[in-house]
């Protein structure tokens, strides 16, 4: 079997901290490649990593904020005038198909509905419902950040490895359970030790760090904040470009 590659193509919070690519996971190794989230910088990110858009034919959402699905038209985009033929399947919670359409509106109007040479699919996830996702089996848990619809950690079955995956979210008991047994666990850290709605920070997270039954843990999604007393991390931590071989 061969191995899975996880690829950070973008590990950054939503204001670039660090000067880092918003949030943009590349699974690699299964039958087919797997994107999970697709921030508002990803399209040029996935470029620079050497990735074709048009490779990529599942998504998956943890939830629905810019910095997590806000690269979505312009990877559409890029397939329309790039002759691209593979369907594109978006998965994420209830209302992406409705978002998708906003965001395409807001940026080009009228281009929501053009026509296009593949076929573009949602599916809508339900907590702790398992969906089939071509290459992958994912178990979405609703954690704790405020989106105007329901925000997921995933639970990513792919290739013969598990991967857990925080999404953004406070400390939540959920994260337990995406997270045991799993190959690696991303987890955003987005802050040193200050306590904000809807985000963890790293001194909360190194004491739960017990608890989470996981092989392997990187912190991701990291503010200025956190990046600035990086040295006192004892965690390992992500950057754009890294890639882990599970």
């Amino acid at each position: 079997m061969a191995p899975v590659r996880l690829r950070f193509v973008g590990c950054g919070d939503a204001f670039a901290s660090g000067g880092r690519f918003q949030a943009c996971l590349h699974l690699d190794g299964g039958e087919e490649p797997l994107l999970v989230d697709c921030g508002a910088s990803s399209l040029v990110a996935l470029k620079r990593e050497r990735i074709d858009p048009a490779t990529i034919g599942w998504i998956a959402l943890s939830h629905l904020h810019g910095d997590h699905f806000g690269g979505i038209p312009w990877l559409v985009l890029d397939g329309q005038f790039h002759d691209r033929t593979k369907t594109l399947t978006i998965a994420g919670p209830p209302g992406t198909r409705e978002r998708v359409k906003a965001a395409f509106e807001a940026l080009y109007p009228g281009s929501a509905g053009a026509e296009r040479p593949f076929e573009i699919r949602f599916v809508e996830m339900r907590d702790r419902a398992p969906s089939e996702l071509g290459p992958a089996t994912i178990t979405p848990f609703e954690v704790v950040h405020g989106s105007g619809a329901p925000p997921y950690a995933l639970r990513i079955e792919y290739g013969g490895k598990l991967i857990a995956y925080s999404g953004d979210t406070e400390w939540s008991d959920a994260l337990i359970e995406t997270s045991r047994d799993a190959d690696l666990f991303i987890c955003e850290c987005n802050f040193f030790d200050k306590e904000v709605p809807g985000h963890l920070n790293y001194r909360t997270l190194l004491k739960k760090r017990p608890q989470l039954g996981c092989e392997r843990i990187v912190l991701t999604h990291m503010s200025d904040d956190m990046l600035g007393r990086i040295y006192e991390v004892k965690l390992p931590t992500a950057k754009d470009g890294l890639v882990i071989e599970l």
